[in-house]
């Protein structure tokens, strides 16, 4: 006999392939486009499909990031990207621009064609080139160091016989090393105000060892971007200075956002004993890693185009100091702002004794929890809770907990229906009135309607 084929009685591994995809179109909800067309999903859809999966839980806060638990990690690649930036500085140096070391500019109309014949000439006049480039698309400008008067005069006739011009239209200006170093200075003092004023802004708003880790940040965001810098060569100018300040407050901005979500999951982190400081700062490090991730995207992409679009194919060389730095710094304020300031935070506060107590009840909970069967054991690592896992080819049906919290009370079946005893009132369920017992009416000369 032929067993009849009723789809009520259909089990979920005798379901027809397309089942699922009937019951989501009928639910009103996105089918899976190759499963309506019939065939399977191929590799690409299923690496889309991991891809999608990725940005959803980015986006949701549930990528599970232990970016606290691994800080040992990370501090080791770190403090490899920090030494090498050192080692550039030491041993390379920087390329500081006649604004820092004083020296001679010319200025001349002219084109890229002209630039070399130009710079040529003025090394045939005696004096040592630092650097030739176009500014603004018809303007040549070459920077010598420092010049006495009649080696200013020999450069200027030798740059305007190359370009084909008159020595009047040269125009040299000259820049002592005492103002290169009162610029210096002067950027040195800024620097320094800048990093008190956000020391105490941070001491003051949040606690002394949010500003630790917020200054480390910084020291990081600091030394890599001036360690880059030293290893591409490019001139130290007036620009790289006011670019290293909004480099600054771009990391400091983003870590005081993510410090702000610390600050929130970790307030009254005692009363509940529900997981330690250093999980409530993991977790606020998902809950803010999306936000983190559109905020550098959306600023860095303007400075990449001044980058590679403005200096590199265009050819604005005065562009590439500012552009360089800001790339650099942004990306480097970036990776601090997730990776370096709120680990180095959560281990100054392990290190306290009332954390370390906490530490204690939360693993004590915990293993309790695990012997009788209670909630679950382990750090909470993701914003939000795990979806139920989808059945392929049929809905996903959502599955109960078989334990619960030890704090939610469940009622059982008998202590919400009312007992039967002859001769007794029975306990009364939870928000309803007492019952009176069987056969018994209610007092004489009251009738209920």
């Amino acid at each position: 006999m032929t067993r009849p084929t009723d789809p009520a009685l259909t089990t979920p591994d005798e379901a027809p392939v397309g089942a699922g995809e009937e019951a989501l179109a009928d639910a009103g909800l996105p089918q899976d486009p190759a499963a309506v067309a019939g065939g399977a999903p191929g590799p690409a859809t299923g690496a889309s499909r991991r891809r999608a999966r990725l940005s959803s839980r980015l986006y949701n806060g549930e990528a599970g990031l232990d970016v606290v638990g691994r800080s040992r990690l990370i501090y080791r690649i770190t403090a490899v990207v920090v030494l090498l930036c050192i080692a550039s500085m030491v041993f390379r140096g920087f390329n500081f621009g006649i604004d820092f070391e004083g020296g001679n500019s010319f200025r001349l109309p002219g084109t890229e064609a002209q630039l070399a014949d130009v710079r040529s000439a003025a090394e045939d006049a005696g004096a040592e080139v630092a650097s030739a480039q176009v500014v603004g698309g018809n303007t040549l400008l070459i920077r010598t160091e420092q010049l006495d008067n009649d080696g200013e005069r020999a450069v200027v006739a030798g740059v305007a016989e190359a370009a084909g011009i008159t020595p009047e239209q040269v125009s040299p200006e000259s820049v002592s090393a005492e103002w290169g170093s009162d610029i210096t200075d002067q950027a040195l003092i800024a620097l320094a105000v800048f990093l008190v004023a956000v020391v105490l802004f941070l001491a003051v708003r949040f606690q002394p060892k949010m500003a630790i880790g917020a200054m480390a940040a910084l020291a990081h965001d600091i030394v890599v971007t001036a360690g880059v810098y030293s290893l591409v060569g490019f001139e130290v100018t007036p620009s790289t200075v006011v670019g290293f300040l909004t480099i600054l407050g771009f990391s400091l901005y983003d870590t005081v956002v993510v410090f702000d979500k610390v600050d929130e999951n970790t307030r009254d982190l005692e009363k509940s004993a529900r997981m330690t400081w250093g999980e409530a700062a993991n977790l606020a490090v998902n809950q803010t890693l999306m936000r983190s991730i559109n905020t550098s995207v959306i600023a860095l992409l303007p400075v990449a185009g001044l980058l590679f679009v403005g200096a590199g194919l265009l050819g604005v060389g005065t562009l590439k100091d500012l552009a360089l730095v800001l790339f650099v710094g942004l990306a480097a304020g970036a990776y601090s702002s997730i990776f370096l300031a709120t680990p180095i935070v959560a281990d100054l506060k392990e290190r306290e004794p009332a954390q370390a107590a906490l530490r204690r009840r939360v693993l004590a909970r915990r293993a309790s929890a695990a012997r009788t069967g209670g909630a679950p054991a382990g750090p909470v690592a993701s914003a939000r809770r795990r979806r139920a896992p989808a059945t392929s080819g049929s809905l996903a049906v959502a599955e109960l907990p078989r334990t619960v919290d030890a704090d939610v009370v469940v009622e059982s079946p008998a202590s919400v229906r009312p007992e039967t005893a002859h001769g007794a009132t029975a306990a009364p369920r939870p928000g309803a009135r007492p019952q009176r017992p069987a056969g018994r009416s209610g007092p004489s000369g009251k009738r209920r309607r």
